[in-house]
């Protein structure tokens, strides 16, 4: 076994450059020819005086022997590497119950469990790619070999083990199989190939994200009559001086120490993501709906779904003067609510919610009332507590007037008064409070309050909302259950920051951090496609709860010494467990991912 060094020319470039061979030479018909075991690629480094050392030590562990010499940590690590590859190269048996026998005589007490690397999130994942034809259209985008590996690399690395590029690649070189699956040598590509890669994803957006979609829509024949929008944002770890779009905004982490970015989606009614865009960390979410929807051209009619913070008058009108139609969450302040004129509805979780259906003047919009006892019970608890927390501060400023040292002086009670208001969320507009002076008028003598609830606010109306739309030929449960799909909205914005690490970002320049946020959108794709799917069967599990089912199945290599002394390698994955095993026949997948290699050296 000897390393071999080939003159070379590219037929892009037409450059002269060297490429390295793992070969043997073996006697065929009583000539000698060399035949070559690994392609050690054009990034070989290793000085070429070493190179015997690493053919000794490859040759060793393939034989099952421990090193005769202390090798260098370079060199073992290059010879476990390169070693596991052969293994990982050689023939594949089908697994299947026709397979041939094969029977070999081996020490059970020579058995070794070596390289150990997960299976079951990467087969699932290229699965999910498969019917999205994500590699196809990273093709036809213009990505090359390399570059489309790379792409499916960093997805799928952050559908199974979310982080930055950086980690990504650690998860692709020391943890996974995604690379036998795909026939790629991860632990020969550079770091920066996931950068760059990312770069040219961004670059590519648009006409990946179109054709996505419109597979999407194929494969689940989804209507394009229904149109989500709204905007999350995340945060760095660092001060990302390079990103004119990081900026100091309000962060719904409550993160707002550090620069923020916006993501905004727009989604189908079924919950995929149909465009995405980054915007400036203090952005003002009033003003991006009209961008994206004209960048979208989403369809005239289309029934556009949206919360109270985008749903501006200016907003729809634009809406209207557009021909879309609308279905929002309203900004009025002031809460009313009839009875005895609202109809009942119920939701999937068997709850009643009562809806009263107002028809302005002119009859071109409904405003739906709405009431729900579980709402009303959560906000009544909140109301009550803030109650209770801004009449324990009254009450303490109170007994302080009446110790002898506490504080008399109006100036200082009226700023204390102050801070309590600031701090009570609203509810000290439900409460008259009076100070009443003694005759110098400089020092208080008694505090006094009285609680006079505000009507048409949540202290009198809890659990009451108000919904707009032009859509004036639906009934009211019809329209609440549309609207509900801005719950779905919810979930995606809970899977792609908690589940497929969208927070926090590490990176420094605007398009590295845009291509963070395009792969976890790609990435949150094929996890929707494999929900859909999945709840079709009745499996209606989260992503991390499914993560964690699949992470257990590994693919392994078991060493064994022949009794004729040679060495038996198998790698092989591990044995579906039922619930796993009940996952893949769900999915119409093979529970045995990257089959049966035997190599016996």
């Amino acid at each position: 076994m000897y390393i071999r060094q080939t003159k070379t020319r590219s037929s892009v470039s037409g450059d002269d450059y060297y490429t390295f061979r793992l070969v043997v030479s073996e006697r065929v018909g009583g000539k000698v020819r060399q035949r070559t075991l690994l392609n050690l690629g054009k990034n070989f480094s290793l000085p070429k005086e070493q190179w015997q050392q690493l053919c000794s030590r490859i040759d060793q562990i393939l034989s099952g022997q421990g090193a005769l010499l202390t090798e260098s940590d370079e060199i073992e690590e290059l010879a476990q590497r390169y070693a596991a590859q052969m293994v990982v190269n050689a023939p594949v048996a089908t697994g299947s119950a026709e397979a041939e026998e094969d029977y070999q005589e081996v020490d059970v007490a020579s058995l070794e469990l070596i390289r150990p690397r997960s299976v079951g999130v990467e087969n699932v994942a290229l699965e999910a790619l498969s019917w999205l034809q994500l590699p196809e259209i990273l093709e036809s985008a213009g990505l090359n070999g390399v570059q489309r590996a790379a792409a499916i690399g960093s997805i799928v690395g952050r559908m199974a083990a979310p982080g930055s590029e950086l980690a990504t690649m650690r998860w692709l070189n020391e943890r996974s199989a995604l690379g036998e699956l795909l026939e790629v040598d991860f632990e020969a590509m550079p770091a920066m190939r996931l950068y760059r890669t990312s770069d040219l994803l961004v670059r590519k957006r648009k006409e990946i994200e179109a054709a996505l979609f419109s597979r999407i829509e194929d494969i689940f024949a989804l209507p394009t009559t229904v149109t989500l929008y709204d905007l999350t944002n995340t945060y760095f770890e660092g001060e990302a001086a390079s990103n004119n779009k990081a900026c100091r905004g309000r962060s719904k982490e409550k993160r707002s120490d550090c620069p923020l970015v916006t993501l905004g989606l727009v989604l189908d009614g079924s919950g995929f993501v149909r465009q995405s865009r980054m915007f400036e960390g203090n952005v003002v979410e009033s003003k991006t709906l009209e961008e994206m929807l004209e960048e979208l051209q989403a369809p005239s009619g289309a029934l556009v779904i949206m919360d109270a913070g985008i749903a501006t008058c200016a907003n729809i009108e634009w809406l209207v003067e557009h021909q879309y139609r609308y279905l929002v969450v309203s900004r009025e302040r002031n809460r009313q609510f009839d009875e005895q004129h609202a109809v009942e509805t119920t939701t999937a979780s068997k709850q009643t919610i009562q809806i009263q259906r107002v028809i302005n003047e002119d009859e071109t919009e409904v405003r739906l009332y709405c009431h729900s006892p579980q709402r009303q019970e959560k906000e009544t608890a909140m109301t009550s507590q803030a109650c209770q927390r801004f009449e324990a501060g009254l009450n303490k400023i109170a007994e302080n007037l009446q110790k002898p040292r506490g504080e008399k002086r109006q100036e200082k009670l009226l700023q204390r008064i102050g801070r309590l208001q600031e701090k009570s969320r609203g509810i000290s507009q439900h409460y008259r409070v009076e100070l009443t002076p003694d005759a110098s008028g400089n020092k208080a003598i008694a505090l006094t309050w009285e609680k006079l609830p505000i009507s048409g606010t949540r202290l009198t109306h809890p659990g009451v909302y108000c919904l707009r739309t032009n859509e004036m030929n639906w009934d009211e449960a019809t329209l609440w259950q549309t609207y509900t799909m801005l719950t779905d909205l919810e979930a995606v914005f809970r899977s792609l920051k908690s589940e497929l690490g969208l927070r926090p970002i590490y990176h420094h320049k605007e398009e590295r951090t845009e291509g963070h946020l395009f792969i976890t959108v790609l990435a949150y794709q094929a996890v929707q496609a494999l929900r859909k799917n999945l709840k079709a069967k009745g499996i209606n599990d989260s992503w991390t709860c499914l993560r964690e089912l699949l992470s257990v199945q590994q693919r392994i290599t078991a060493t064994f010494k022949q009794r004729d002394g040679r060495t038996l390698h198998i790698r092989k994955t591990t044995v579906a467990e039922p619930k796993l095993k009940k996952l893949y026949e769900a999915l119409d997948i093979s529970p045995t991912p990257g089959g049966i290699q035997k190599l016996i050296d």
